[in-house]
């Protein structure tokens, strides 16, 4: 079976064009049709507290640190000696790091209002939801834990946001540099929240997995209506308008090659792991986006949800094949 896609690039780049001006003219349609929406999440009482640590380790001496230790004990693990920090403090490495963050972000007001609007949409639909504490820091780019969300508290890693061209990335893979651009660092956020919210898959077959994935997706379409698709799943748009362009033939490519109901753990890599490209086993492999398998997800919850009036709870809790059967799915050829 051959998988029959033949998108050449500047069609692509149409495509990618054709889409972002359809994701903003339909978001005006959306904003029109969701007034009282928008009105009920503005009345929302929400008090964000963003504490700068990064900007007070970079600012601090010595002798100042007693006082940070006091204010940040979370940061400060009691199995390592304040001489640590202190050269951590006075580390060409580490000062050249704040500096490029410093850089990036010395106004945060942008970025402190995307996480308002989040946590005022989480509230929305979460009701028990409070808004953590955010504290910013360094992390020596470990980007892959570029947030960490408690239930009090939310550590942002600001130097995994610098942009993917960041000399710093030179040596990372650059279908992970991708990600590193603080037009993601909400969208992070609300995938840290959605791993809390979202039970585990009820099987291990690759269609509980897609659909589990998918409704990761569609809570983000919820939580961050203004941010563009392809955002919500980390593409660009020329990615986003491949896996659109190409849905049926994918789907077909699954359905063909029995892997709905598979076990074979193989799988997740190829399609739904984080990855250069999906692994269809074709020349044209190196044309697709990774992850394509969380978009079909996507695509199907999307189609259930169109047809049934469930909130958004409700949907999250109900088992995979349940969603994939009423969602009467078929993509568009």
């Amino acid at each position: 079976m051959r998988l029959n896609i033949a998108i050449n690039r500047k069609l692509l780049s149409k495509l990618a064009t054709f889409f972002v001006i359809f994701t903003i003219s339909t978001s005006f349609i959306g904003c029109k049709e969701s007034v009282k929406l928008s009105e009920d999440i503005k009345k929302i009482k929400l008090d964000v507290q963003i504490d700068r640590f990064d900007k007070e380790f970079a600012a601090a001496r010595p002798e100042d640190l007693p006082v940070l230790k006091k204010k940040y004990p979370y940061l400060f693990p009691k199995q390592y000696s304040d001489s640590v920090w202190v050269a951590k403090m006075q580390d060409t490495v580490q000062v050249e790091l704040l500096d490029e963050v410093e850089k990036a972000f010395s106004d945060f007001s942008e970025e402190e209002q995307s996480l308002e609007l989040l946590f005022k949409h989480i509230k929305y639909y979460f009701p028990q939801f409070d808004a953590p504490k955010v504290v910013t820091v360094t992390s020596d780019v470990d980007y892959s834990n570029r947030v960490i969300l408690t239930d009090t508290l939310l550590l942002v890693g600001l130097d995994n946001y610098l942009g993917p061209d960041h000399r710093f990335y030179v040596d990372i893979q650059k279908y992970i540099r991708a990600d590193l651009d603080k037009r993601f660092l909400a969208v992070d956020v609300a995938s840290a929240f959605a791993k809390k919210v979202v039970p585990a898959p009820d099987d291990r077959s690759f269609l509980a997995q897609m659909i589990y994935y998918g409704k990761e997706l569609y809570l983000k379409d919820r939580l961050l209506p203004l941010v563009t698709e392809a955002q919500r799943i980390n593409y660009s748009e020329e990615q986003l308008a491949w896996a659109i362009a190409n849905e049926e033939p994918i789907w077909r490519n699954f359905i063909e090659r029995e892997y709905l109901y598979s076990t074979d753990n193989k799988l997740g890599p190829r399609f739904l792991d984080l990855a250069p490209f999906s692994k269809f086993g074709l020349e044209l492999d190196n044309e697709s986006p990774g992850r394509i398998g969380r978009f079909i997800g996507w695509q199907i919850v999307r189609a259930f949800m169109d047809r049934n009036e469930l909130s958004l709870q409700q949907m999250l809790n109900l088992p995979a094949e349940e969603i994939f059967k009423k969602s009467n799915y078929k993509p568009k050829k």
